[in-house]
């Protein structure tokens, strides 16, 4: 009895308990290798007016930096949250950013910072296993899902973006 008391209070104090969320808005699904995912967040970010929000496990594709830049050059607020591996990787779009006046911070604060989510004007989520990398779009089994007009849902990601960022180092 009192290990599910604990276990209940456990999960009543963690962020990862939560109540079910509405089902609304749309979902665009893609499947890699080669099923369109980083022309959907291309084409997803071509599209933002205000902010952009992501974060990222491994981010190396050339072209979601790109539009990224693209995006940071029409004044929108594009910042960038990676895994403690992109400080010390090879290949990463975390140096390009940087050097384009793009602010990326650096989780961490765990074992791996395994997030891959975008979010756009507070209004569109990109998450799924879809690591943002030319190896997820060619090679890599993967999913991408493109997440419009669930305001409860983006708001929840939001806010976990918040407490990321706030245990977050400048890269």
């Amino acid at each position: 009895m009192i290990r599910l008391s604990f276990i209940f209070l456990f999960a009543l104090t963690t962020t990862a308990w939560s109540a079910p969320l509405p089902s609304t808005g749309t979902v665009a699904v893609y499947f890699s290798p080669r099923g369109g995912a980083t022309e959907a967040i291309i084409s997803e970010i071509s599209k933002a007016k205000h902010t952009i929000q992501l974060q990222a496990y491994s981010f190396t594709s050339a072209p979601i930096a790109k539009a990224l830049l693209e995006a940071h050059k029409r004044g929108v607020h594009v910042e960038a949250m990676l895994d403690k591996s992109q400080k010390t990787a090879k290949y990463t779009s975390a140096t390009f950013l940087v050097n384009a006046g793009i602010p990326v911070l650096i989780d961490s604060k765990h074992a791996i910072a395994h997030n891959k989510i975008i979010i756009i004007d507070q209004s569109t989520l990109i998450t799924g296993s879809f690591n943002f990398t030319k190896a997820a779009e060619e090679k890599n089994a993967e999913n991408l899902l493109v997440i419009k007009g669930n305001q409860p849902l983006v708001d929840k990601y939001m806010r976990n973006f918040e407490e990321h960022k706030f245990h977050s180092w400048s890269y």
